[in-house]
């Protein structure tokens, strides 16, 4: 058994060994040799670049402008382009980065969204074939041949069932998970490689983008998970579109595979169609905005939503619908996190610059501890030009770039989910600017964030928080002295010392122990009275005996907190 799994890892090896070089050649013949060379290429024996060699700077130094963003954008693209749908996976991924990469960049990156190959038809047949176990033309009426989608992971073609529904096949495209796995573990060696020699590289957080992407990848390639997300979306939006307006094709659980999806055809015109969405009624701008206004209320609700929101994603329907697909990316947000993006927003509206940094801080990941008052400041000037604007002349795609710019100075950086709510904002703000529609994000949101507080502030909800809470300060207390004890048994073992000499301070340092105390009892005691007050049914109370006896149990244990509050010495 040893010998076998050897045996694996050696020809796993030899593959990427392989792969590698192929790698390497196709970016040196992009420009980038000098990287190549002097990089992890130099370590393999025997390895020569090619000489037809294109140097970006010698192209560069023949030009008048140096556009080093749009430059470096095209020949990576080239070189993605070629590499297969891996990197062009990549580099979809990082044309949504507008966070981190500049514009001329980022448009390089997204005509890689149009240039993927399709596979022949009759590898097409056979992969369907070998999934579903039978011929196709014992599922199918019909099948055209010629794909109507085409994307870096799967394949699309129109087909009808033989009960006569019309119908769309996405299938996965054959030994793409292979090739995946092979090109990642290279990707991720390179990046590290290439980030251990340039600071700047490093700044990027690419192989931070390089993990997240190795995530979503594995979600993707299963259709399985795109069937479950599906139906989720579809009962998160329901809740919260009662005239219909959303529409979520039907998919075909008995013809569902890993490799294969057969969902309900919608036949509409793309948001991606500029013209034609232009020429369609005055309605066009109504149901889209109250597309948005749904998004966002779900969103805010539910933290479940669509993940990969761009033109092509949605139609636009007969009868001023909205078609929707595509779910093999969503994104969900906890409570926890969704009541941190409402504080933010609420911030942003009240350019409360102190309290916006807090929030994004408890949400963010970052290597070392900022200095706060000057992330304040950036933030502060980075939103100044903002300031006495009113909410609908407020551009909600610039104040939100400026922002995470400048959080990624300080080298703080958001979580995935957090920058995918945030970039799916900004597709629609910029479809509906394509159109020439100004949504007003801001005011949606502030709408719906002002009806969100007055909805969480019910007694069920505050009995639910008293009791999570009540149980993390009782797995504290629990946790605490445990670790204390460990802490002080290291700290003797390695004859720790230390010495606290106060002088004088003694009264102070009791006032303020007091004082520390009385506020947290009396914050108990009031969270505890109030809950008291939530519990019962303000309506059919006419006496003290009509109050129920929950409600006496929390005003008695807010009394005992409060009685011991104010007898601390």
């Amino acid at each position: 058994m040893g010998l076998i799994k050897t045996t694996i890892r050696l020809s796993r090896t030899i593959k990427n060994v392989a792969r590698l070089k192929e790698i390497a050649v196709i970016f040196a013949k992009n420009g980038f040799d000098e990287f190549v060379s002097s990089g992890v290429m130099s370590k393999i024996p025997h390895f020569v670049l090619p000489k037809s060699k294109i140097k970006i700077r010698e192209e560069l130094s023949s030009k008048n402008e140096r556009d080093w963003g749009k430059t470096l954008g095209y020949r990576l693209r080239l070189c993605f382009q070629e590499l297969g749908p891996t990197f062009i996976k990549l580099g979809q991924l990082l044309s949504t980065r507008e966070d981190i990469f500049d514009s001329s960049f980022i448009d390089e990156m997204k005509i890689l969204r149009d240039q993927v190959k399709g596979i022949p038809f009759e590898d097409a047949k056979n992969s369907i074939e070998n999934s579903l176990g039978k011929k196709i033309e014992e599922t199918f009426k019909s099948f055209d041949e010629e794909p109507i989608g085409k994307a870096s992971i799967g394949v699309v073609y129109q087909a009808e069932l033989l009960s006569g529904e019309k119908v769309v096949v996405k299938l996965r495209r054959p030994e793409i998970v292979q090739d995946i796995e092979t090109d990642f573990s290279i990707m991720m060696f390179l990046i590290l490689q290439a980030e251990k020699a340039s600071e700047e590289i490093k700044y990027l957080g690419i192989s931070r983008i390089l993990k997240d992407f190795s995530i979503r990848l594995q979600n993707e390639l299963n259709f399985n998970i795109e069937a479950l997300n599906t139906d989720r979306i579809k009962a998160t939006i329901s809740k919260h579109d009662p005239d219909k307006l959303f529409v979520i094709p039907k998919v075909y659980k008995d013809l569902l595979k890993e490799d294969i999806i057969v969902m309900d055809r919608l036949d509409g015109i793309p948001f991606t169609n500029i013209s034609k969405i232009k020429k369609q009624n005055e309605n066009v701008l109504d149901c889209l905005e109250s597309g948005v206004k749904i998004f966002i209320k779900s969103f805010l609700q539910e933290g479940f939503f669509h993940a990969d929101l761009h033109g092509g994603n949605f139609f636009l329907l007969e009868g001023n619908r909205i078609g929707l697909i595509d779910f093999g990316l969503v994104g969900n947000l906890a409570r926890k996190s969704r009541e941190n993006f409402i504080a933010i927003i609420y911030s942003l509206l009240t350019f409360n610059y102190e309290n916006l940094v807090y929030e994004f801080l408890d949400v963010a990941s970052y290597d070392k501890i900022p200095d706060v008052d000057v992330l304040i400041n950036d933030v502060r000037e980075a939103l100044t030009p903002f300031v006495g604007l009113t909410v609908s002349q407020t551009n909600f795609s610039q104040v939100l770039k400026s922002i995470i710019s400048t959080l990624n100075k300080h080298e703080i950086f958001l979580p995935t989910e957090w920058f995918i709510v945030f970039r799916a904002l900004m597709t629609l703000d910029g479809v509906g600017k394509s159109i020439g529609m100004d949504l007003d994000l801001f005011s949606i949101l502030s709408e719906d964030i002002r009806n969100i507080v007055k909805e969480t502030i019910t007694k069920d909800s505050l009995l639910e928080e008293t009791v999570w809470s009540g149980r993390d300060f009782l797995s504290a207390m629990k946790v605490i002295p445990r670790h204390l004890k460990w802490f002080l048994k290291e700290a003797s073992k390695k004859k720790y010392a230390i010495e606290l000499i106060n002088r004088g301070y003694e009264l102070h340092f009791k006032k303020l122990t007091s004082g520390v105390f009385f506020l947290g009892y009396s914050l108990l005691a009031s969270s505890l009275f109030f809950c008291g007050v939530l519990v019962n049914n303000t309506e059919t109370i006419k006496s003290f005996k009509d109050i129920s006896f929950l409600s006496w149990s929390f005003w008695g244990l807010a009394l005992i907190f409060l009685i011991r509050g104010l007898t601390l010495k």
